[in-house]
């Protein structure tokens, strides 16, 4: 799904089916071994065997939210979005989402509210067609086509209204990448011509609403055009790079554009990575006012989980002095857990990385120490979930809950294994409001 434009929360809540069923007790190299379980004794057996192995819960306490600010105000402006177009309120819609982005409504976590409420305008229509799609029914059903067809008539009827006009494009960006995931996914697919060219019709009719739009200094038609770089490995770098600078002054607190940024350029292979430093400090320098060296830091920030070459080029005392510029200026609990699963659990090297990258990713995991020990006050589940699998929002999970518990027991894990002396010590490890405190076992 375009990184510009957020999915709804159904999407994200389906994000990442990549993370195994199977999760292996903890194992550092300091020997540190917690079994998961701890067996419990009953009214008249013996006394408990003191030897026992101990679950993690028994060694770590903290809290563990269920949702946070950021959810909840994401949910709401989606249902907010959805509500208009189920009731049919667009031109309601159109001055909601216009007065979101002049305002620069964001939630706690940086996601503009404009492009949420769009979302969820259209989140109806988009969801139909990935339903269908993921059941295998052809292209050629009425319900791929009916929804995005009756936005365009709506498009029209309400005189082309430019903010209606980029929330169409993005509906038919959404379908295009729709169609890409479904092909990516079944290499084989029986309909695979008419995928591609369904995505290719889409991609290209989002790109002539959008090049109809008039410019204007909004952010959201800005993330919008920014957003047609998704997938697309042929775009000209100068072009991409331009384009995001321009996004980034209309709305620099946003920590989205600049991820996106690092990702499109990585996504162009060899030459986008050559670029990616360049334009890293590029926008350092724009927003340094705002982040300090934090913007190199966001710019490099998926790009480095998901890519060994870009391992390579990157300034790690750069980077980690941006780490500690976003904990200064942005030192929210979500914000902590993210880059604590970050350093935790992203840039954990695969079996094939190479030995230059895997130093590069040490080097920088090593941050999680100070975050954990200094900033973590409590846990969020789903951010250390969505870290396990990359941060990739187009993957799918079959169970919230489970997926959601998954996060707890890596993030359980990664803690433990940063306080391994201590618990091996005999000791229990307990999180206050003012931080972690170690105590007798």
């Amino acid at each position: 799904m375009p990184l510009s434009a957020l999915p709804a929360k159904d999407g994200l809540k389906k994000a990442l089916r990549l993370i195994s069923s199977h999760v292996p007790p903890l194992r550092s190299s300091g020997g540190l071994s917690l079994p998961r379980s701890i067996p419990l004794s009953r009214k008249g057996d013996a006394a408990p065997d003191h030897a026992a192995p101990l679950s993690l819960e028994d060694v770590l306490s903290i809290p563990v939210l269920a949702t946070n600010a950021e959810d909840e105000a994401a949910d709401a402006a989606i249902a907010e979005g959805r509500f208009f177009a189920r009731q049919e309120r667009w031109e309601a819609l159109e001055q909601r989402i216009a007065a979101a982005d002049a305002a620069r409504e964001a939630t706690p976590g940086g996601a503009p509210m404009a492009d949420l409420i769009a979302y969820g305008a259209r989140a109806d229509v988009v969801n139909a067609v990935e339903h269908a799609l993921n059941e295998g029914l052809a292209l050629t059903e009425r319900v791929t086509l009916d929804g995005i067809m009756s936005l365009e008539r709506v498009r029209l009827e309400q005189a082309r209204a430019p903010l209606l006009s980029t929330m169409v494009a993005l509906t038919h960006l959404d379908i295009a990448w729709a169609c890409r995931r479904t092909l990516a996914r079944k290499p084989h697919h029986r309909a695979r011509a008419s995928l591609t060219s369904r995505a290719e019709a889409h991609q290209s009719r989002a790109s002539a609403l959008l090049s109809q739009v008039p410019d204007a200094a909004r952010p959201f038609v800005a993330a919008a055009r920014c957003a047609l770089y998704c997938g697309d490995t042929g775009s000209d770098l100068r072009q991409i790079a331009d384009d995001y600078i321009g996004l980034i002054q209309l709305d620099p607190l946003n920590p989205r554009h600049l991820r996106a940024l690092g990702t499109h350029l990585a996504e162009q292979g060899p030459s986008g990575l050559s670029a990616l430093e360049l334009e890293a400090r590029r926008v350092a320098a724009q927003v340094q006012d705002h982040w300090g060296a934090a913007g190199y830091t966001w710019v490099y920030f998926d790009a480095l989980a998901r890519s060994d070459a870009a391992c390579l080029g990157v300034d790690v005392a750069f980077f980690l002095d941006g780490v500690a510029d976003i904990v200064a200026r942005a030192p929210s609990q979500e914000r902590i857990n993210l880059l604590s699963a970050y350093c935790s659990i992203a840039l954990k090297p695969g079996q094939d990385t190479p030995p230059a990258a895997a130093q590069v990713r040490a080097e920088i995991a090593e941050a999680a120490h100070w975050l954990i020990r200094n900033h973590l006050r409590e846990l969020h589940p789903m951010i250390w979930a969505h870290a396990a699998a990359g941060f990739d929002n187009d993957a799918q999970v079959r169970s919230v809950r489970q997926f959601a518990e998954r996060g707890r027991k890596d993030a359980l894990r990664a803690i433990a294994d940063l306080f391994r002396d201590e618990i091996e010590a005999g000791h229990r490890v307990v999180f206050t409001p003012d931080g972690p405190e170690v105590m007798a076992g």
